[in-house]
């Protein structure tokens, strides 16, 4: 007696015994893409201590600007653009110094308004009013 199996299982075999011999696309071929982030992750301010100012320091942006991005490493979403000359506050940076976590006021606001100049009693998340992000390391003039 023969044995057949059925076509549609068959196919089905096949075609999954195809898939499982082409490789994986490497991690960093994978396509931009726009609207919401994959990853966010809000700036810390206060991490220094309540006897110092809420961010760290002042930077200026590079000639050419930078995108401003939802969290370190994520690159697929770009959360606003910082035009170069433009002044942010730095708040924090990864270990490797790769991102900054930065306040900065959008055009036509003063950024005094922003409330990181002045300490802060317990490190938290920047919650406003102005804007926050992720840059990555080198696109600003630290202390600038």
């Amino acid at each position: 007696m023969k044995h057949r199996l059925p076509t549609p299982f068959a196919v089905l075999l096949i075609a999954s015994l195809a898939a499982c011999s082409q490789p994986a696309p490497p991690a960093d071929n994978a396509p931009a893409v726009t609207g919401e982030p994959l990853a966010a992750r809000a700036v810390m301010i206060g991490t220094e201590g309540a006897s110092l100012p809420a961010c760290a320091s002042t930077s200026q942006v590079k000639t050419g600007g930078t995108d401003v991005y939802w969290a370190p490493g994520e690159t697929r979403a770009v959360k606003a653009k910082i035009a170069g000359g433009a002044k942010v506050s730095v708040c924090e940076a990864t270990d490797d110094d790769a991102w900054f976590g930065v306040v900065f006021a959008t055009p036509g606001i003063d950024p005094d308004l922003c409330g990181v100049g002045r300490p802060v009693q317990n490190a938290r998340e920047y919650q406003g009013p102005c804007r926050w992000g992720w840059i990555k390391g080198g696109t600003v003039q630290l202390g600038g």
